[in-house]
């Protein structure tokens, strides 16, 4: 892939006398003022360089652009594109390609612009169409979980940032991150999606297991289910990211059957939504210490039964209602 020169504002790593990149920093143009787009626009402001316009359609966007963005002007997607030195594209995964297709076809993007997007599924060809006209390609995609407010900037330093870009393109981006005070992951074209996968599963999933998990608390009696889980889920995630799976502990570990057996049928009995995810999870925990030795694999064979004998009776009380409705 061609590139046109370099900016001479630029030094040879990529880097200008001020703000990391050009004095006076560059002029940035935000698509798609969402949670990541407006967060990331304000934190580049805080480094010296210029939000000179931003796109956002609903009233939610238009409120975070107000808040986090208030010399900013809203303007249209081709407008915002021809204003900057650097387009900040912060739109849904599925609306990406179609996004880069037409400010590139409209000619909104120019030869020479930055073109950066924070989609973690992909990297450098949904750009392509940028690429073709001249534009500058990135994959910038912050590891973090974004409000769209202003906590959100106390939590970007030390955020890592998955980056794929073409060597031309590396020392600028790097840089770019260094304003953003984060740390950078060169991650394969081909490697986005299974990168963003480990996400995806770590983050969004998690939040599904601790909503779970306070469910089950609350209907229990608890009457503060986040209070009583937090001392307990930080101390279990700093143990798990610095020791992995040595970090389990539980019935599943020990071994203990009649255990998991009564978890089962009170979850059945109070909460079935949360009983397959319980289950599933329950037989990764269960390999995962029998393939160690930690569990014996008669033991094991024991939990599996139960979890078997569980999940049977969970499809049979879910298809009884159906069978009934029919009958009538």
């Amino acid at each position: 892939m061609t590139h046109p020169p370099r900016d001479p504002a630029l030094r040879p790593d990529g880097r200008g006398a001020r703000h990391g990149h050009q004095a006076g920093g560059l002029r940035i143009g935000v698509v798609g003022a969402g949670r990541v787009g407006a967060v990331l626009g304000a934190a580049l402001e805080a480094a010296g360089h210029h939000v000179v316009a931003a796109a956002g359609e609903s009233d939610a966007s238009r409120a975070r652009i107000a808040d986090l963005l208030p010399v900013s002007p809203v303007a249209k997607p081709t407008d915002v594109a021809r204003s900057c030195d650097l387009l900040l594209l912060t739109v849904p995964d599925d609306m990406l390609a179609n996004v880069v297709t037409v400010l590139s076809d409209s000619g909104a993007i120019r030869p020479g612009q930055y073109v950066v997007h924070t989609s973690g599924r992909h990297g450098l060809a949904v750009l392509e169409p940028a690429a073709r006209v001249g534009a500058r390609i990135v994959a910038l995609h912050p590891a973090m979980t974004f409000t769209g407010t202003a906590l959100d900037l106390d939590r970007l330093p030390g955020c890592v940032y998955g980056l794929t870009a073409d060597p031309a393109e590396r020392a600028f981006v790097e840089g770019l991150v260094a304003d953003l005070r984060g740390r950078p992951m060169w991650v394969p074209e081909e490697m986005r999606t299974l990168y963003h996968s480990g996400l995806a599963h770590g983050a969004n999933h998690l939040v599904t297991l601790v909503t779970q998990a306070m469910e089950l608390l609350a209907a229990a009696g608890a009457d503060d289910p986040a209070g009583t889980l937090r001392p307990l889920l930080t101390a279990a995630l700093d143990n798990a990211l610095d020791h992995g799976d040595s970090a389990l502990t539980g019935p599943i570990v020990r071994g203990d059957v009649n255990t998991v057996r009564a978890h089962l049928a009170d979850i059945a009995a109070n909460a079935p939504h949360t009983l397959p995810s319980y289950v599933a999870l329950a037989r990764d925990t269960l390999d995962r210490v029998v393939t160690d030795g930690r569990v014996l694999p008669i033991r094991a064979a024991a939990i599996q039964r139960v979890l078997d004998q569980a999940e049977r009776a969970a499809a049979l009380r879910t298809s009884a209602p159906r069978t009934s409705a029919r009958r009538r």
